[in-house]
């Protein structure tokens, strides 16, 4: 069974009006477990839209998506929301910390809200400060920590509570090429470790990167190539 199983989708806002946009049309897409692809589209390509969709943000206006198997198209508003902070964990360009909350407690946020006891609870946000080497910056707020730092902080809480799937959303946008090196060395190593990761970007570097290339323009997906060299 394939983790993502997105068919015919369409997303169309302001629909039957005459500042009707078709953001997605007619998108098909599936996705096994462990993969790590790139969603490559310039702006205004539909890919943002496609990543809201596959990340339980957002659901298509016709169409169906299964995410491990459940049709997300039957599931209420809180329902989605719980899938959310289980399945997806989320990387996005501009960190989206909490300012107020030192590194520690951005993390912990998405254990609290799974109801985690206190003592699991820490050692669930240190084995994740652990991962990406900021142990010592726990105690630390954003406005303390660089930018490399605080993406790093973004992606421990994104694995905090062990994922299915990472949606890394032009993770190295705010970045210099060394630290965003760092960050997608990251990613790499938790795909290593069976981690589903989508990454959406307008950088075909980075996208090189990646095992398999989406490229989405005018909401349609007009390529799906395996890098050269990787099975399938």
């Amino acid at each position: 069974m394939d983790l993502i199983d997105l068919k015919d989708a369409y997303k169309i806002y302001n629909e039957g009006y005459e500042n009707e946009v078709r953001a997605l049309s007619g998108v098909s897409l599936q996705v096994q477990r462990g993969e790590f692809l790139s969603i490559v589209g310039a702006s205004g390509s539909g890919k943002s839209t496609l990543m809201n969709i596959l990340g339980c943000l957002d659901i298509p206006t016709y169409g169906t998506y299964h995410l491990d198997g459940q049709d997300v198209g039957e599931l209420t508003d809180r329902q989605l929301s719980k899938i959310r902070n289980k399945e997806v964990g989320f990387v996005f360009q501009g960190f989206h910390l909490i300012q107020a909350l030192n590194a520690y407690e951005n993390v912990e946020l998405p254990l609290i809200y799974q109801g985690i006891s206190g003592i699991k609870r820490r050692e669930m946000v240190m084995e994740a400060l652990e991962r990406v080497k900021l142990t010592d910056r726990a105690h630390h707020k954003p406005s303390e920590m660089s930018g490399g730092q605080q993406q790093r902080v973004a992606i421990a809480r994104a694995i905090s509570t062990k994922p299915a799937i990472i949606m890394a959303d032009e993770p190295t946008g705010a970045l210099d090429s060394r630290t965003g090196e760092h960050v997608m060395e990251i990613l790499m190593g938790l795909n290593g470790e069976g981690t589903t990761v989508i990454l959406i970007t307008h950088n075909t570097e980075l996208a090189g990167a990646c095992n398999r290339l989406i490229r989405i323009s005018d909401g349609v997906i007009v390529e799906d190539s395996l890098r050269e060299g990787v099975a399938t």
